[in-house]
This record gives C-alpha cells, sequence and structure tokens, in this order.
C-alpha cells in the first residue's frame, strides 16, 4: 500500500501509463493488439470496398440464416486480414479459429480442425498460399461438398471413410495471391484485395488507438505518425507505442508534432516514412549506379539484404509511392526518388539518361 501511495502522490508518468495497459488488457482480457482491434464494421477504418462487398455477404447470409460463403483476402501484411476474420465472426455471431498455413502439414492436421468446426464457424488460415499441395487438394471436397476422406489403417486393410462436416466459412489470408493455385483460388466465392491506407484514414486510427489507450496525443503528433506509417495500421500501432515511450522518457509524456518527430528520427523514420534500408536503396542506385537499370540481385548485394527480403519488404512501398519502377531492364530511380535519396542528378543530352555530377 506504501508503494501505491507514493506513486500516487509523485504523479510518474510509467506507473500512470502502466494503468493504461492495465486496463486495455482487461477490457478485452486478451494482448494489447487484439484489445486495438476494432470489433465491427462500423468500427473498421478504411477498405472501404472490401468492407462493402463483405457487409452484402455478411446481410445475405445472416437473411437466409446460413453459412458465409468462402472469402480470399490479400494484400500486403498488416492492413488487416486477421482482424476482418474476427469482424466477421463477430457480425455472424459465430466463433472463429485461427491457423497458418505452415502449421498444417499434412492432411490428418487438416482433418482434426474440420472435425472438430460447429455449424456456421470461420476457419481462418493466415498466410494460406503456404499450405502443401497434398493439404490443398484434400481441402478441396471440404470446400465445396463438406466431407472428408479419411484413411484408416494401411497397407491390404488400408480403405477411406467419408465424414461429412458442419458447413463452415474457411477465410483464407495471404500476401502471395501468385503462389495460390487456380483451383484453390476459384473456390473463393470473393477474392477481395487490401490497399495501403490513405494518410487519413491513418489519422483516425492513431486517435483511436490512443484514445482507447488513454495516451495524450495532438492532431500535429497524430498526422506526424500518420504521415510516416507507410500505410500500414500495424506500423501505425508501433510508431505509437515507440513515440509514447519517448514522451514519458524525454519529453512531458504528451505526444506532440515534436515529440512525434524526435522519436521517430530516433528510429530512422523519415518524413516520408523511409527506413534506413529505403533510404540505402535509393542512395546506391544514384550513387552506384546512376539511377538504374539494375537487377534487384546486384541491388541486395550492395546494401547487404537478401533479394526476398527487399522484394517483398521494401520495394512495394518504394514502387508504391513512386520512388523506383520496374523495367524489363531492372529497377531505376524516378525522378521522385532522385529528390529524396540525397544524390544529386544531371542529364545527359538527350535528356533521358540520369547521371551524377
Amino acid at each position: 500500500m506504501a508503494k501505491k501511495r507514493t506513486e500516487s502522490e509523485s504523479g510518474d508518468n510509467t506507473a500512470e501509463a502502466r494503468s493504461y495497459f492495465e486496463e486495455a488488457l482487461a477490457r478485452k482480457d486478451t494482448s494489447l493488439d487484439q484489445a486495438l482491434r476494432p470489433p465491427t464494421f462500423d468500427d473498421f477504418t478504411g477498405q472501404p470496398r472490401t468492407i462493402e462487398r463483405l457487409r452484402v455477404m455478411v446481410g445475405a447470409a445472416r437473411r437466409e440464416h446460413r453459412a458465409l460463403d468462402h472469402i480470399l483476402l490479400h494484400g500486403p501484411p498488416g492492413l488487416g486480414k486477421t482482424t476482418l476474420a474476427l469482424i466477421l465472426a463477430e457480425e455472424m455471431g459465430t466463433k472463429v479459429k485461427i491457423t497458418s498455413g505452415p502449421v498444417i502439414e499434412k492432411p490428418a492436421d487438416l482433418a482434426g480442425l474440420l472435425t472438430a468446426l460447429e455449424e456456421g464457424e470461420i476457419l481462418f488460415i493466415d498466410e494460406i498460399h503456404r499450405i502443401s499441395k497434398v493439404v490443398e487438394e484434400f481441402l478441396y471436397s471440404a470446400m465445396e461438398d463438406f466431407r472428408i476422406d479419411i484413411m484408416i489403417d494401411q497397407g491390404p486393410n488400408a480403405r477411406s471413410v467419408r465424414l461429412s462436416i458442419p458447413r463452415f466459412t474457411l477465410v483464407g489470408a495471404t500476401t502471395r495471391t501468385g503462389l495460390l493455385t487456380a483451383p484453390m483460388r476459384s473456390r473463393f466465392t470473393l477474392q477481395t484485395r487490401l490497399d495501403y491506407y490513405s494518410h487519413e484514414d491513418l489519422f483516425k486510427i492513431v486517435r483511436r488507438n490512443c484514445q482507447k489507450l488513454g495516451i495524450e496525443i495532438d492532431d500535429a503528433g497524430a498526422i506526424e505518425i500518420a504521415r510516416r506509417a507507410r500505410g500500414t495500421p500495424r506500423i501505425v500501432n508501433n510508431l505509437i507505442r515507440f513515440a509514447r515511450d519517448y514522451a514519458l522518457e524525454r519529453a512531458d509524456g504528451k505526444i506532440s508534432q515534436q515529440t512525434a518527430s524526435a522519436a521517430l528520427e530516433l528510429l530512422e523514420i523519415d518524413q516520408y516514412g523511409l527506413d534506413e534500408m529505403d533510404k540505402r536503396i535509393l542512395r546506391v542506385l544514384g550513387e552506384n549506379y546512376g539511377g538504374g537499370p539494375v537487377g534487384l540481385g546486384t541491388i541486395a548485394v550492395a546494401v547487404g539484404e537478401e533479394a526476398n527480403t527487399l522484394e517483398e519488404v521494401h520495394e512495394p512501398y518504394l514502387i508504391q509511392e513512386g520512388y523506383i519502377a520496374r523495367t524489363p531492364q531492372g529497377r531505376i530511380l524516378t525522378e521522385k526518388g532522385w529528390r529524396v535519396s540525397g544524390v544529386k542528378q544531371k542529364f545527359s543530352r538527350d535528356g533521358n539518361q540520369p547521371s551524377l555530377f
């Protein structure tokens, strides 16, 4: 009791922040990330076309008292695919079981999941493109006919037994749609892509999540975090936490524009949302190769990173924001990329090929 009184009397910002987290966890009785997830479509910010499509499907299913049709959510990581699966379960008044593709190694693993489902329940498989081909084929009959074939015994005594399973909804999530086979994709009634969020939507998410956590932030601070979050709500939540820690340690506990900017500069995230590796890629393209074109493997060696990491983590944002472009010959810096790379540029007489001073 003496310790609690001391903390109360001193107004310790750290103890106050801890109470915010404890309250958030108590409200949801789950992890902080889950506490920040919007529970319904009305609370979900962004992705208007996807939300409208899902509302239509949910409304029709509820009207006819049936399970939802199968849904495939695809797009970059951190945009809300898992959150939407949880919202679908909430809107349908049912439960959701969450697993991931790499976990389901053999048909028996999938059979255990399917036979444990209840009528109308949702099975959410994250990274569904990583399911093996054998398991994928086993899933076809479950999705279409709601039955599975199980082999009993081995050798001469082996026999197949067909089991009926409850009508369920498969919600698949993938960051690499191209790795799904055509037969698999065709079995989803709805295939919808989640796009990167606008700064306006991210600003709303920052304000809402800070309010949930009891973190004091002004509009300028929220804007600063939103425009550096690379269009991704998951990154927003990470930046909010670090900015809050920075504000508690080196400011007055309130996230202002100046505090948010200083915190994110400490993370080496600049005003454009570019991190150190992004800027290294742009500098290498400008300094070493005159703006390109350059092959991805060459860039990977030059910056000391795996080519797959560059292609899946860094390139999507750089391309979408117009800093680099893909050509048949390789990657090139765009005009916008030259401006933020910190490398001086000039053009040859034909005005096309950039070179260095």
